[in-house]
């Protein structure tokens, strides 16, 4: 009887280890393998690849599979020109239409963005959160501010909110610092992501995306002094170009960090210059895009707005229903379409 009894126990408890280990997510190289607490049980694409983990310059799949994301970044949230986009049926139709597989959250912080209206423009990066779920793609939540590190505090409690509530969701990957401007990498862009990365660490071991100075741009500088790989995990550096002003010296900055074996992630890129208006470089931007996916880079092309400038996706007065026809894409738009179609299908 007591010989039973312990066999009894013993097996009650190493279930209730395996049930505790599942919902607490095991972790492997710090990452988490199990989907704790999202709010969502992950389908389609993200359901296919898993957490995304930068490895060894790499990002790969829950496999340890090299994987390419591909998609479409929406407009600063706070102007009219976008926001009108960052609702479930807009993003649904680039799901199902154009074949993306990431949308990206520019949330914009100054300028009548975060700042000022902070539980609006959080709701609208939530509203996206919950349709990247819902449709299986993944999503990057962006501090879309060229001064974040004027704002570390608010974005430290932006950050730590959403890692909060998503943070265990394999769709979420965070970009704390979109684009600065002439900051310097080792006095203040390095420092300001050493203090926002373990803030959401203490809730999330998602991808993170970690800006360099220059707009995004100066990644031989990021080569030569970057974050330490052994205390920062399942981070990628930030590659931003327009493909009517950045050429090959700009490829020649980003071969420097793959050099080096740095996770890169090119958060945004676009046919137009580098203004977001001007001419646009078919050519020059498939040269980028082949340069990208040699080196197994993910992509995501700006923007869904119907702004009046090239580099948006749809022309002035297209509904945010998503219902849309070819003849409302702009060329950019169009380019881009068929582009991430091809590349996706």
């Amino acid at each position: 009887m007591i010989k039973a009894n312990s066999h009894l126990a013993f097996a009650f408890l190493l279930g209730l280890f395996c049930f505790l280990n599942i919902a607490v997510g095991a972790t492997v190289g710090g990452v988490t393998q199990g989907v704790p607490n999202c709010p969502k049980a992950p389908t389609g694409f993200v359901a296919q690849h898993g957490q995304l983990r930068a490895i060894n310059g790499k990002i790969l799949n829950k496999n340890n599979k090299p994987v390419i994301l591909r998609g479409m970044s929406l407009f600063w949230s706070q102007w009219k020109e976008g926001s009108k986009y960052w609702v479930h049926s807009t993003i649904a139709s680039l799901k199902n239409n154009w074949k993306i597989t990431v949308i990206r959250a520019a949330m914009g912080v100054e300028q009548g963005g975060y700042l000022t209206a902070p539980v609006v423009e959080k709701q609208k990066v939530i509203n996206v959160i919950e349709s990247a779920l819902t449709l299986g793609i993944y999503v990057i939540v962006d501090w879309h501010d060229h001064n974040a590190n004027k704002n570390s505090a608010k974005a430290i409690a932006f950050f730590t909110e959403i890692a909060q509530k998503y943070g265990n969701c394999h769709n979420l990957i965070f970009e704390p610092f979109n684009e600065p401007e002439q900051q310097d990498w080792a006095k203040v862009i390095k420092p300001y992501h050493e203090k926002v990365i373990p803030a959401i660490r203490k809730k999330s071991q998602n991808l993170i995306l970690l800006g360099s100075r220059q707009w995004d741009q100066r990644l031989d500088e990021v080569a030569a002094n970057p974050l330490n790989a052994t205390k920062f995990l399942n981070i990628a550096y930030t590659v931003h170009f327009y493909a009517a002003t950045h050429k090959k010296a700009n490829r020649d900055l980003v071969q420097k960090a793959i050099n080096k074996k740095l996770a890169l992630f090119a958060s945004e890129c676009g046919v137009s210059e580098a203004s977001g208006n001007g001419a646009i470089n078919k050519t020059e931007f498939t040269t980028w895009i082949n340069f990208l996916e040699k080196n197994g880079i993910s992509w995501v092309a700006w923007s869904v707005s119907d702004k009046a400038e090239s580099s948006a996706a749809l022309k002035p007065g297209s509904n945010p229903n998503g219902k849309w026809t070819t003849a409302q894409y702009t060329p950019a738009g169009l380019f881009l379409y068929n582009t991430i179609r091809a590349r996706n299908v």
